[in-house]
């Protein structure tokens, strides 16, 4: 089992660098064989420039790609380059785009999430809200900007929403060309983050292969609303797993909410090579990842 991990000493000082790091090193105890790759490509550096190091394995192994969210392309590159070394990542091209691109897992959890459109054109995002209601939470097809406080997500009137939805468009990372319009969802909640942003009763769930490898709160710090009942958590776990099943991406990270009337309700999904661990204990879930992979049990 080999990992392609962009974490560097190079890279300035975060709090998803530091995560990676400890990824990193955590898979590395459980056994996984590590290799590290630069992030985006620089001109003229092809996939394969990138991989120069990485050895040809004499049979086909599983492999794994930690590190921040790629353009759909850069994916495409480097699992073709793994690909032709005899690693196959553990979610395909089009696996990838399923789990990250809101426009491509919507339809499959339209009803487990909240009412969203997606949008190609700033000018079209009113007739969307119109049709969902104001309030509304804004975002693009891979990232919001909620690190910016509510008021970069949040559209209470026309001009609000122009405004946040040009914001959006014009970071193509962010967007990859649409804005998605969604519901504004009335967690529960005991806090506020930086710019306000509310930090609702949220979890995320990483699934490989239909079993649950990593559960935790999905904010950081001390928060009264943390804790799981039992009932709660089963609750929690069937809605993530009945997600992953019906997207059938093989490592996939699902964010689950609890409504202020008690409802569970899924946030959304993303390629869980790519997702932050939140509170999820990380030498536990690369263990568990590590025995479903090579087909062993643990408690």
């Amino acid at each position: 089992m080999i990992i392609l991990s962009e974490s560097s000493p190079q890279l300035p000082d975060s709090a998803s660098l530091r995560d990676l790091i400890r990824s990193t090193e955590a898979a590395r105890l459980a056994g996984w064989l590590v290799y590290h790759i630069p992030g985006d490509l620089p001109p003229g550096v092809s996939a394969d420039d990138a991989l120069w190091h990485v050895p040809v394995q004499p049979e086909i192994v599983v492999g794994l790609w930690t590190g921040y969210i790629p353009l759909p392309e850069h994916y495409e590159e480097i699992y073709q380059a793994a690909y032709a070394r005899n690693i196959r990542l553990v979610n395909a091209p089009d696996q990838f785009r399923r789990a990250e691109e809101f426009d491509q897992f919507y339809p499959f959890i339209e009803d487990l999430t909240a009412r969203s459109e997606c949008v190609a054109d700033v000018s079209h995002c009113e007739a969307a809200a119109q049709r969902i209601g104001y309030p509304v939470f804004l975002k693009g097809t891979v990232q919001s900007l909620k690190s910016d406080g509510i008021g970069s997500c949040v559209a209470h009137a026309p001009e609000e929403l122009k405004v946040i939805a040009g914001k959006i468009m014009s970071g193509h990372r962010r967007s990859l060309g649409k804005v998605i319009v969604r519901e504004l969802l009335d967690l529960r909640c005991s806090r506020v983050g930086p710019g306000e942003f509310p930090l609702g009763r949220e979890y995320r769930v990483f699934v490989y292969d239909r079993e649950i490898v990593g559960l935790g709160y999905y904010w950081e710090g001390e928060d009264d609303l943390a804790e799981l009942q039992p009932d709660e958590r089963k609750l929690v776990e069937h809605l993530a797993l009945e997600a992953a099943s019906r997207l059938g991406v093989p490592y996939i990270a699902v964010d689950i909410g609890q409504k202020q009337n008690g409802d569970w309700i899924v946030i959304e999904v993303g390629d869980a090579q790519f997702s932050g661990f939140s509170q999820i204990p990380i030498q536990e879930l690369w263990a568990r990842l590590t025995a479903r992979i090579e087909g062993k049990s643990l408690p």
